[in-house]
């Protein structure tokens, strides 16, 4: 009698065996490897929490704007404004916008604008609707495609504000606005009683959204119906676990993504730290 052992599959957590060589949900590659238990949860030490990772590092470069020109740190009694940095450290770090782009051909900023914010607040306000809505997506898309739709959306949402001419802007909210339509795709693809529900959740995430860029001044309209529409584009596009199991395109695409946008932030880091010297 051959013994075989269970285990949680490190993608999309369903019960399976640890000798599968695809995991019969996900399609995860060989979901019982060591590496891959240790990376995506397993009993390692050193889990990999994809939300955790996002916001660990919009607020470490929200530090470092701080810090690189704290002469420019507004302390403005305006919550609004309180510790917003400099409109040069944001730049330094890859503020997005007509002006970097047109002026510095700074094109890799659409990708880094979405880790920067201008101000504590807008920081705080965003990463608490990221750790609402991020889990959601990651459960029903998965990494790889999360990865896809967080980076593109808000790039997406940015090169539309660019088109608008946009002088001057960053935030993850473009981002945050990509998995909000890519939330509405998947209710009103999935339908029924529980596709309903998430759908109409997530119109009041939409309604909330227009409303606060009508009546609060500084908001990029324009990246958050970018980010939106690209978010329904691309969730249409890459499919969700119920209608399309995880393919080695959506992999690779998602391991792409992954790495061109950790090129993307060590550039911005370089290029600040170069601009300084």
């Amino acid at each position: 009698m051959v013994e075989k052992k269970s285990m949680l599959c490190p993608n999309c957590r369903k019960l399976i065996s640890s000798d599968e060589p695809v995991c019969p949900y996900c399609g995860m590659a060989r979901p019982g490897a060591l590496w891959k238990r240790g990376l995506f949860g397993g009993r390692s030490l050193f889990r990999f929490d994809p939300v955790g990772t996002i916001v660990a590092t919009n607020v470490a470069f929200y530090i470092l704007s701080l810090l690189i020109n704290p002469s420019g740190l507004s302390l403005s009694a305006n919550p609004m404004m309180f510790l917003s940095p400099s409109d040069a450290s944001l730049f330094l770090l890859g503020a997005t916008g007509a002006l970097p782009i047109d002026g510095y051909g700074r094109w890799w900023t659409l990708i880094s604008a979405s880790f920067l914010h201008g101000g504590i607040l807008h920081i705080f306000f965003n990463m608490m609707a990221l750790r609402q809505l991020a889990p959601f997506v990651l459960a029903e898309f998965g990494l790889p495609r999360f990865a896809v739709l967080y980076v593109w959306t808000g790039a997406a949402g940015f090169f539309l504000s660019w088109l608008a001419g946009v002088p001057f802007t960053i935030g993850a909210s473009a981002s945050i606005c990509g998995l909000i339509g890519a939330i509405l795709y998947y209710g009103k693809s999935r339908g029924g009683f529980y596709g309903e529900q998430i759908y109409r959740h997530a119109l009041g995430w939409v309604v909330g959204l227009v409303l606060f860029g009508l009546f609060f001044p500084g908001i990029n309209n324009w990246a958050h119906g970018g980010g939106l529409v690209s978010g329904v584009l691309i969730g249409f596009i890459v499919g969700y676990r119920e209608r399309t199991g995880e393919r080695f395109f959506h992999r690779l695409l998602g391991n792409a993504t992954i790495v061109v946008t950790a090129a993307t932030l060590i550039w911005a880091l370089v290029q600040a730290v170069f601009l300084i010297l």
